[in-house]
Parts: structure tokens; C-alpha cells; sequence
């Protein structure tokens, strides 16, 4: 059993937005760090560790594209967020020093930030989530959603219909370089985990009210590659009891 981890706050107003809700943000602001980093990463640590078929999946149409998503990353992570480079590692906030492994991106990816990736690319009409490291899921499989396109992995989010769709996937077509977007999610939860896989076929019950003790709120980003031109989505979770989000 994974030990419960919590922010402190969440640091974005969390009035919820219509689908897809998105904003423009700087690139500088692409990735994040907050005050469950430490705690996180170890868990992101353990998690690619003992379930990386869980978590991580690569297709060999998507290893150039997690790559040059990694070397993103990982210059990021040195310029903007305090990381240090030493030889062929890098060493984390946390003071844990990771291989650059790049043979590997996808797990490199799952150890070098608190983020998600998934990785879209286009496939005829349709983006295809054909790479992922995806150690936080809110109540999805990753084994299910791979090599899906965007309307079978939103199933069965009942507002995400084909209008939203339709919508969904222009965005995705007009996103450009250097201008990334982002949106948020709300989320009731009676457990507090961060690694929550569900299958489509077990939806998750809605909690009756006097259940919801916890808040689970989703900074979800989206950039495109400049070389391989993939769609990159990223998710950032945080997870804070009721009474501090009540105290907000």
C-alpha cells in the first residue's frame, strides 16, 4: 500500500471550466514543481520500479518523438526549475540523481519530473496516444488506452461527445510551437491514492457527498514538438483534502 501524499493548496483557481477549457500559458511555466515533490518522485520512483507495464508503454512509431521530448524536459528542468547536471546524470530537487538514459525515454520522462506524459500523434483523420508514462492515473488504464485515438480514450466521460470531440481535435490541429495551452480538471474522490487505474468496463462510482473527503484537480498542458511535430499532453496532479480546499 502506497503511502497518502497531499498538497498544501493548489496554485490555480479551481472554478471549474467548460470542456476543453483552454488557456494560453508561457512556455516557461510548461512544467511545475510543488511542496509534495519529494514525496511524489519517490512514488513515481517505486511505481516505474515495480508496475512499469503499468505505467509506461512505447510504440516504435513514438520513440523519436519521447526522446526529443525527453532532451525538452530535461534542458527545462535544468534552466527553470533548479536541476543540476552532473556527467551523464542529473540530479533532481530531491537530491536524487537520475541516468539520462535516453534509450529509454519514456521512463527517463516518469523519473525526471512530477509530470505525466502522453504522447498524441496523427493517424489519418485522429490523434493516437502512441507513448505514455502515466504513474498518476485518475480512474484509467493506460493498457486500455494505448494506440486509441482521442474519442476512445475519453471513454466514458459522458460530457466529452462528438461536438467536444470535433472540438478537441481542431485544437489539437492548430496548436503551434512555442505556444502552449492549459486546462484543469475537478475531481471528488473518497480515495486519496495517486496510482488509481480503472478499467472502462469498472467505471468509478460517484461518491455520495458525505464520502468526499478528497479533492483531485489535474494541470493538464499541451505543446507540440517542433521536430516531430507530436502532441504532447501533461499532467501535473494535485491531491488536497476537503477542509484545505474549503479553507481556499
Amino acid at each position: 500500500m502506497f503511502s497518502l501524499i497531499f498538497q498544501k493548496s493548489i496554485p490555480y483557481d479551481t472554478t471549474y471550466p467548460k470542456l476543453p477549457g483552454t488557456r494560453p500559458i508561457s512556455p516557461d511555466e510548461w512544467i511545475i514543481c510543488d511542496d509534495a515533490f519529494s514525496q511524489q518522485m519517490a512514488l513515481r520512483d517505486e511505481l516505474i520500479e515495480t508496475k512499469r507495464d503499468k505505467v509506461l508503454a512505447i510504440s516504435d512509431q513514438a520513440n523519436e518523438a519521447a526522446v526529443e521530448l525527453s532532451k525538452m524536459a530535461l534542458e527545462f528542468s535544468i534552466k527553470s526549475l533548479g536541476y543540476q547536471k552532473s556527467n551523464d546524470e542529473v540530479i533532481r530537487p530531491d537530491e536524487v540523481s537520475i541516468k539520462i538514459d535516453l534509450s529509454d525515454p519514456m521512463r527517463f520522462l516518469g523519473r525526471l519530473v512530477q509530470n505525466d506524459f502522453c504522447i498524441l500523434q496523427k493517424v489519418g483523420d485522429e490523434h493516437v496516444l502512441t507513448a505514455a508514462s502515466l504513474c498518476f492515473p485518475a480512474s484509467w488504464s493506460l493498457e486500455e488506452k494505448f494506440l486509441k485515438p482521442l474519442i476512445d480514450i475519453h471513454i466514458p466521460v459522458k460530457e466529452y461527445d462528438e461536438e467536444i470531440a470535433k472540438r478537441v481535435q481542431r485544437l489539437f490541429d492548430g496548436l503551434q510551437v512555442n505556444r502552449p495551452v492549459w486546462r484543469f480538471n475537478a475531481l471528488y474522490y473518497e480515495d486519496p491514492h495517486l496510482f488509481q487505474p480503472r478499467s472502462v468496463n469498472k467505471p468509478r462510482k460517484k461518491p455520495a457527498p458525505n464520502q468526499v473527503n478528497y479533492f483531485r484537480s489535474e494541470r493538464q498542458t499541451l505543446i507540440k514538438l517542433p521536430e516531430t511535430m507530436a502532441i504532447v499532453f501533461g499532467i501535473h496532479t494535485f491531491v488536497v483534502k476537503m477542509q484545505t480546499l474549503e479553507k481556499e
